[in-house]
């Protein structure tokens, strides 16, 4: 057997030769000073030679390792060659397939509007990507799956952590359908960080109500941002169709907003009844901005609309950050008017809950749009009550 003396001290000669070690393990030194490991062994019949490293790079202790675990895959029938080019395809591929690639693409099978795609990409940007968006999605493990989500409870966002791992599990998921993970490893520390206490859509009392619209009634934020919640309050709307929405949709004559099924949730046409106070609010906003396409044109780009991010913003600087947030105000308006006596059938109509049974739902477009415009302008009055109040 070789000792690492052995090893050190073997000359090159005019011509290649081995020296043995055991069990079909040689060092074999070539001519131009070369020493490489090599194991000879016989599979189906066949003898064949296979590539360890190189002396010293790969010492007598270390080949003597590589030969056993080669020796093992033999007994089983299998070539280490080939065994060997599956892993370079496995290791490409995985090199491939990243979280950030394998998250990007599931992204892409969702069936969201831009916006919200937008958005969830800009979180997993700011929260995702920068620990194991490079990383192999094979290869993250819980351990880094619990990293980030303890950074970003730490850092006071609970609510975004809380997304983050909703977020990772979908795409571990997506991972695991696609055959490029074996496990989602969110699952063993889904519940590591607290359940998020802010009650972001718990509906707002009266005074509250009356506050908040005097608070931006009082706010120097820009006009749109200010415009754009008061028409989300006057028709409980969704925030992204508020701050999406575009004047080829609106007939201020017949006070009606007819917005289009592409820009809502379940992709079916959603018409609206405009309150007389919306409709001079809209009368006085498309001097400022009628001959551009949307009614609140975006800060960095005019030609687009302005983002859902903004309202938030001016909430925080508000002080109703955590306390309120945007899409509340469906479920503010849903309460209130169950408290008011309206039907709960036309309060549903008008927040667009589509209903199941497709000729209910015929039925309830055809009748109860006159009711609703009744409730709208209900609405809107006891809204102007509570912020006077």
């Amino acid at each position: 057997m070789l000792t690492d003396a052995h090893c050190r001290n073997a000359k090159p000669r005019d011509k290649l030769y081995r020296i043995n070690d055991h069990r079909g393990l040689y060092l074999e030194v070539k001519p131009s000073g070369v020493k490489a490991w090599r194991y000879r062994y016989t599979l189906n019949g066949k003898a064949s030679m296979y590539a360890l490293g190189d002396y010293p790079g790969v010492n007598l202790s270390q080949a003597r390792e590589r030969c056993d675990a080669v020796r093992k895959l033999v007994k089983q029938g299998i070539s280490p060659a080939q065994q060997r080019q599956l892993e370079r395809v496995r290791q490409a591929s995985a090199a491939k397939n990243t979280f950030e690639v394998v998250a990007k693409e599931w992204l892409q099978t969702k069936d969201w509007k831009d916006v919200t795609k937008d958005r969830r990409l800009d979180m997993l940007s700011r929260v995702v990507f920068p620990s194991i968006g490079k990383l192999p999605v094979r290869d993250v493990t819980p351990a880094h799956v619990l990293a980030i989500l303890q950074l970003t409870v730490k850092r006071g966002a609970p609510s975004v952590a809380a997304e983050a791992r909703r977020t990772m599990s979908a795409v571990f998921e997506f991972a695991v359908a696609t055959l490029r993970a074996d496990t989602d490893p969110v699952w063993p520390v889904r519940k590591a960080i607290p359940a998020n206490k802010t009650q972001h859509k718990t509906a707002l009392t009266v005074e509250q109500i009356g506050k908040l619209l005097l608070d931006f009634d009082n706010h120097r934020c820009t006009f749109q941002v200010n415009y754009c919640m008061q028409l989300m309050w006057w028709t409980l709307v969704r925030p992204s169709e508020a701050a999406e929405a575009e004047w080829s949709e609106f007939d201020l004559v017949a006070a009606t907003w007819s917005i289009p099924a592409r820009r809502m949730k379940a992709k079916k046409a959603h018409t609206v009844p405009l309150p007389n106070q919306a409709v001079e609010m809209l009368k006085g906003l498309h001097v400022l901005t009628g001959t551009r396409r949307n009614l609140f044109p975006g800060r960095d780009n005019r030609n687009g609309p302005m983002s859902v991010a903004s309202l938030r913003q001016a909430l925080k600087v508000l002080g109703w950050s955590g306390v309120y947030s945007p899409h509340a105000t469906r479920t503010t308006g849903s309460t209130r008017l169950n408290e008011m006596g309206y039907r709960p059938d036309a309060i549903e109509a008008q927040l667009a809950h589509a209903d199941q049974n497709n000729v209910r739902r015929a039925y309830n477009h055809a009748t109860y749009f006159d009711e609703r415009r009744a409730m709208m302008q209900d609405w809107a009055d006891h809204l102007d009550a509570w912020k006077n109040k």
